[in-house]
């Protein structure tokens, strides 16, 4: 039986990823945080590990007694109240997990690291918007997508020779390692905690949309990441990325659209501000953040994200090299999620 161990195992894609190993008969690891919730990690089947993301001493101590073939990298952050937490978390985590697991020489048959299409932040914002593709230059604008870009760099580095890692003199184990790079766009569904936010805003009568420029935004329905990161295990190739998306694009308004009607058409008003508008908002929200000592999602990330205007990416390599076929177009999605959220009384 084949062993797979999924960091962020207790988040909202991770905790899918763990449903989706069980399912195809695994022997499912799940790595927590002493703090993690189990809340959907309930299946006996689950064996859990706990992993010291920020110690890579500590990584190689803890795992020392496993052989793992697969990793799943889904853990990692997107929203701190300091910027440095984000390269901490996200960049650095990265690095530790897989530089001790080339310490402890593990015969790894593929490492699959969740990674985001915000790593390209605001390029090709020009009408009309041409998708992006893996050959342009990543220029992220927020500290979230730096910070996966960063992980990035880092494990290219293990391929073309770079000298970030300690490790870079076993040239035949950084050659081999084994990687492959998963970029979602807007990742929704059951369990994910800010596109509810929408959705919690509508139920209480109001939308808030930003910028008059037309907007062409994508999302990807979670069991189509999940999807997506199985192909990558059985059929990616070493140091290729790949974008995902379920192969539409919408108009800023459609997703609040689809929750309008799912939730049964309450009166609502509709707020279209101007940028600026939004730019005091988040300023003012990451301050009242720092102070109280809550992450917010109103933060300086936020106003780039929304300000963006263009969210189109290329997804037929991941269709043409991982067999990748999106399942869930938005308006099914919207729907199971709501419903999720009205059963679970979310809403």
């Amino acid at each position: 039986m084949a062993k797979i161990l999924i960091t962020g195992a207790s988040g909202f894609i991770g905790s899918f990823i763990v449903e989706e190993a069980l399912k195809k008969g695994f022997e499912t690891w799940a790595a927590v945080r002493r703090s993690s919730s189990k809340e959907y990690l309930q299946d006996e089947r689950i064996n859990f590990i706990e992993l010291n993301l920020s110690s890579r001493e500590q990584l190689v101590e803890q795992l020392r007694e496993h052989q793992f073939d697969y990793v799943v990298h889904a853990a990692g952050v997107t929203k701190c109240l300091n910027k440095a937490d984000f390269r901490r978390i996200n960049t650095e985590g990265t690095k530790n997990l897989v530089e001790a697991l080339m310490e402890l020489q593990m015969p790894l048959k593929r490492f699959v690291f969740v990674s985001s299409l915000s790593v390209f932040g605001a390029i090709r914002e020009q009408q009309p918007y041409g998708e992006i593709r893996e050959t342009d230059t990543p220029q992220p604008n927020t500290e979230y997508g730096r910070s996966k870009l960063e992980a990035e760099r880092f494990l290219d580095s293990l391929i073309k020779g770079g000298q970030e890692s300690p490790l870079q003199s076993k040239s035949a184990e950084a050659e081999a390692f084994p990687y492959v790079i998963l970029r979602p766009t807007g990742v929704y569904g059951p369990r994910e905690k800010d596109y509810f936010l929408m959705a919690q805003s509508i139920k209480q009568h109001s939308d808030f949309a930003v910028g008059y420029k037309r907007q062409d935004v994508t999302f990807v329905y979670v069991s189509d990441v999940v999807q997506a990161v199985f192909l990558a295990l059985e059929k990616g190739q070493t140091g290729r990325k790949y974008f995902l998306s379920d192969g539409e694009v919408y108009q800023s308004t459609t997703f609040s659209d689809l929750i309008h009607e799912e939730l049964g058409r309450p009166w609502w008003i509709r707020i279209t501000a101007p940028v600026w508008v939004l730019r005091v908002v988040t300023f003012c929200g990451e301050y009242v953040g720092r102070l109280t000592g809550k992450v917010t999602a109103l933060n300086n990330d936020k106003y780039h994200i929304l300000k963006q205007r263009n969210w189109r990416c290329d997804i037929e390599p991941a269709r043409r090299e991982l067999g990748y076929q999106p399942q869930v177009q938005l308006k099914e999605g919207v729907h199971r999620a709501i419903s999720w959220y009205l059963e679970n009384k979310w809403l």
